[in-house]
């Protein structure tokens, strides 16, 4: 495979390489490929690596955040939709399907089209046909299909909330994103690439990491992969005052600030409550105080993320949080 990093596609464990492998064979195919794996494990920088080692890499790569999108305008935004065909629609509009043509549509959270918009992604699976909402004409696009989930599919198939025959389609070949602490030894040298891009783009070069931080990004489990990495790396980098990177507990701040002179287990206990608090509520208010979103993107179970919001009593400390009595 030609450099990987061109890509952003950056770690050296087996378990990374043999991904890039299947990556390389699957982009020479022009069949739709489901992408698993977390969040934050890189699959929407997989497809795009797909796209441009295959055959359509001088056509238009196209994605679309399919979770991001009203479930109302989602068949609209892949297919186009005629004038007047409901309030606001002014004037005509092609679609991503057609911005798409000779070249790839990527589907990121692919679980989140509501039942219809998996029926007309269907019918254009079959031959690549589509109506425009509120349209009668038959258009054809010819796209490549990419699709990527964190979501168990086969679950949702059981539950009724996915198109068995649709899975069928989009699973022609699966390519599975490993998370960060499978890939052994990538997140350190995933850090030391960040530390480098960071310092060219603040223009400040006299960073390193500290050692112990070396030993925390080796050890931990990163929940939320690749992503969670390069926001701590982002952080730490931003705030350091010694010139030396500190993630992690204690090491997040400088020794002077962490109260070097407390007893060392009252420093640590200080040290992992800020750390907590920092952490909770960020999630909190990233997913607007949804609990059990943000218990997923910690990695946790919803129950045991709930008892750590009500120990640190949150919603009573003015951190500006939305009211958490009624989410998730």
């Amino acid at each position: 495979m030609e450099n990987p990093s061109r890509f952003n596609l950056i770690g050296s464990s087996p378990q990374f390489q043999q991904t890039l492998r299947q990556l390389e064979k699957m982009a020479q195919v022009d069949v739709p490929v489901l992408l698993l794996g977390e969040t934050g494990t890189g699959k929407e920088l997989a497809a795009r690596a797909i796209h441009y080692l295959g055959p359509r890499a001088g056509r238009p790569f196209v994605p679309v955040n399919c979770g991001a999108l009203a479930e109302t305008l989602l068949e609209s935004e892949l297919f186009g939709h005629e004038r007047g065909a409901f309030t606001d629609a002014r004037q005509a509009a092609p679609g991503l399907a057609a911005e798409a043509d000779g070249g790839t549509l990527f589907l990121d959270e692919v679980d989140a089209l509501s039942l219809k918009a998996q029926a007309a992604l269907l019918r254009f699976l079959q031959d690549g046909t589509y109506r425009r909402v509120g349209g009668s004409q038959e258009r054809r696009a010819d796209v490549r299909i990419l699709v990527a989930t964190n979501a168990a599919l086969e679950q949702l198939v059981e539950a009724r909330r996915f198109r068995r025959d649709l899975l069928y389609r989009i699973n022609v070949l699966t390519l599975a994103l490993p998370p960060l602490r499978q890939r052994l030894g990538d997140a350190c040298e995933l850090a030391q690439v960040f530390l480098r891009r960071f310092a060219h783009q603040y223009r400040i070069f006299n960073r390193q990491f500290h050692p112990e931080a070396l030993d925390y990004i080796a050890r931990h489990d990163w929940p939320g992969n690749v992503r969670e990495l390069e926001n701590q790396v982002h952080r730490a980098f931003l705030m350091s005052e010694d010139g030396y990177l500190r993630l992690g507990t204690a090491l997040t701040v400088s020794p002077l600030a962490a109260g070097a002179a407390l007893p060392y287990k009252t420093a640590k206990a200080r040290a992992i409550a800020e750390f907590e608090q920092r952490y909770v509520s960020g999630l909190l208010k990233r997913t607007g105080g949804n609990i059990s979103r943000a218990a997923q993107l910690a990695g946790q179970d919803r129950s045991a993320f709930g008892k750590l919001v009500r120990k640190l009593d949150l919603q009573g400390l003015g951190l500006g949080l939305p009211n958490l009595a009624d989410k998730g």
